[in-house]
């Protein structure tokens, strides 16, 4: 019991979260008698937060190198913009305009860590520029007007479905079969990882604990994959989120890029002394972010199947508060992929519930920015109580 409790002490922003995110699930689910967990909602979930959700990822990056970035919605909107130039003006192919729009958001974030890495100008004042720059090119862009549509197979990449290779009738066999294998990948990976630290001697939880564990994530897994198999299986924008979390989780973990990036938000000045290139880090942490951006646009404008003037408003603040609310620490150096996503989902959910449960669109933006507040207290309080 007290390996379980030093666990949960050590662990307290990311098992919090999860136990937030439960909560706020069954207290949706119970208030709106049923209907949050309905198949056709959840897809609507995944499709909704999609974009916040890549943002996101990007964003953790930014925070935990003790950076901001503010323009992030409108390099998404200048990007939407870029790509239905090419796409539906220019009758450009799909890939290559994908491409193409990835390559304007780097160039984007390039930009803006030019400045913040080799000028030393504050993230925040760089950021903001950007932000009113990408918002004026977006509006002269388009000119006031959204254009559209785009070609069907990118309209896909946002609300399209894996289909169903075992040909189910009634139900997706191949989203049920994915659930299974998610879940032995996961039991593997679990058992390996315990594996490990006890041949390093170090201390693991008790089998049974472990055992109750895996048993209650396998379930959630093939029950959330039952849910979507119940309407029209696996979105595809829900595998493009898969790879990127895979992706980033061993970017963050397994490479020295990674530790470099926890190493700058931990302490600057010891990271340089050693021998860390903190202005290249921030430099491409920035540029990723632009990318990163650029994609959560390309998600958007293929959702809305079309380029609006007004997309991307809100998204940076969004992807922020995912980041701090899923446990990224403020004064940098902290947070994991996951954390960000579980953040984004309980805003997404709270979002879609208030809405179910009809709270006014002001009074969302007032829940969501008291939630926030109390996930940075309770940040600041857990430090103190561990310095």
């Amino acid at each position: 019991m007290k390996t379980l409790m030093q666990m949960f002490r050590s662990n307290i922003r990311e098992y919090g979260m999860v136990i937030a995110l439960v909560s706020i699930v069954l207290f949706f689910q119970v208030v709106s008698n049923g209907v949050l967990l309905q198949p056709l909602n959840v897809t609507n979930l995944i499709q909704q937060n999609s974009y916040i959700l890549v943002l996101a990822i990007g964003m953790l990056l930014v925070i935990v190198a003790f950076q901001i970035d503010l323009s992030v919605g409108s390099i998404a909107a200048f990007v939407g913009a870029m790509s239905a130039i090419l796409m539906v003006d220019n009758h450009f192919g799909v890939m290559p305009g994908i491409l193409i729009s990835l390559l304007i958001g780097g160039l984007a974030g390039a930009f803006q860590g030019y400045w913040i890495a080799y000028f030393r100008i504050p993230s925040f004042i760089v950021t903001l520029a950007g932000m009113l720059i990408f918002r004026g090119l977006t509006m002269t862009a388009l000119e006031g007007q959204s254009k559209g549509p785009y070609p069907e197979v990118f309209q896909k990449m946002s609300n399209g479905f894996v289909p169903d290779l075992l040909g189910g009738s009634t139900i997706h066999v191949t989203t049920l079969a994915v659930g299974i294998i998610l879940t032995l990948i996961y039991i593997y990976f679990e058992l390996g990882h315990r594996k490990a630290k006890q041949e390093y001697h170090f201390e693991v939880i008790p089998m049974q604990f472990l055992i109750a564990k895996l048993t209650c994530v396998g379930i959630v897994i093939n029950w959330f994959m039952y849910l979507l198999a119940s309407y029209k299986g696996i979105p595809n924008v829900l595998i493009l989120l898969f790879a990127l979390i895979v992706f980033y989780t061993f970017i963050t973990t397994k490479t020295v890029v990674g530790r470099h990036i926890y190493a700058l938000g931990g302490n600057e000045k010891a990271a340089k002394l050693s021998g860390v290139k903190t202005k290249r880090i921030v430099f491409w942490v920035f540029v990723n972010m632009g990318v990163m951006a650029a994609l959560s646009g390309l998600v958007f404008a293929a959702r809305l199947n079309a380029a609006t003037p007004k997309a991307g408003m809100g998204f940076e603040l969004d992807a922020i508060a995912a980041c701090f609310i899923g446990g990224a620490s403020t004064a940098g150096g902290i947070g994991v992929v996951m954390g960000a996503i579980i953040g984004g989902l309980v805003m997404g959910v709270m979002n879609n519930g208030m809405s179910l449960i009809g709270v006014t669109i002001d009074m969302q933006q007032t829940i969501k920015g008291l939630v926030l507040l109390l996930a940075v207290a309770f940040d600041i309080y857990t430090k103190s109580k561990q310095s």
